[in-house]
């Protein structure tokens, strides 16, 4: 039953803590989330910068929107390919297993007892629970390949949900530093600062799921963004010399 302070008893008598929860950490979507907003407000944001120091703000515009498209496609497409790539290796590995398991049972489960008496089990304990892990074959090789590869083939990420977090938020990023030039503003430095303000934005919300403060991680971004801006921008202005 609950006591006063948000803990059960469990089957054995031991307590229980019920209060707390933890984020997904597996379903691929908050890397591939964050890599393509930090990508898509970076690269078009630098883009932007590197065309608009020597062009007009309708090539601008259109450099911009063709970096969009052409980022957020190659994005989701790496994205997925990367997560698809990373799951059919893990069901390779799990094939491997299972061939180990029918060749040779004895030391697999032996295998099993090393590995728990690393963990700190006793010899008795690690035998015991190896035998009962390897009554049920499945159990038994998603345990062996979490503790020897550091993967759970039952919690493989989605490669659809990684492409099209990837292609979603790597469009959204991409399309802040344009904002003022599709509202009529033909102004570089308004389209930089709406970068700037995207970066900060986009480092405090990765913060929420980090559990980082939130002003580090946002100046963070800016500074890493600003650096690569920058840069761009001062190879535009090169380049557009060269070229005039």
């Amino acid at each position: 039953m609950p006591d006063s302070v948000g803990k059960s008893l469990s089957p054995t008598g031991l307590p229980h803590v019920t209060y707390h929860r933890h984020a997904d950490v597996t379903g691929g979507w908050l890397r591939a989330a964050t890599f393509g907003a930090m990508d898509g407000l970076v690269s078009n944001t630098a883009l932007i910068a590197g065309v608009g120091a020597s062009a007009s703000a309708q090539t601008v515009v259109l450099s911009g929107v063709a970096g969009l498209l052409a980022g957020a496609f190659s994005m989701a497409l790496g994205e997925y390919t990367s997560v698809t790539t990373a799951n059919e290796q893990v069901d390779s590995e799990v094939r491997v297993e299972r061939r180990s398991f029918l060749k040779n049972p004895t030391a697999e489960q032996v295998e099993l007892v090393a590995m728990l008496q690393e963990m700190g089990m006793t010899t008795e304990t690690a035998v015991k629970a190896s035998e009962e892990i390897h009554r049920d074959e499945n159990r038994a090789v998603n345990f062996h390949l979490v503790q020897e590869l550091g993967v759970d083939p039952r919690e493989k990420p989605s490669p659809w949900v990684a492409g099209g977090s990837s292609f979603v938020m790597f469009a959204i990023g991409a399309i802040i530093p344009l904002i003022p030039y599709l509202l009529g503003f033909e102004s570089l430095w308004a389209g930089l600062a709406c970068g700037g303000v995207g970066l900060l934005i986009a480092g405090a919300v990765a913060a929420k799921f980090t559990r980082k403060p939130i002003a580090v991680a946002g100046l963070r971004q800016l500074l890493f963004g600003a650096v690569a801006i920058a840069a761009t921008y001062v190879v535009g202005i090169l380049v557009g010399a060269v070229i005039t």
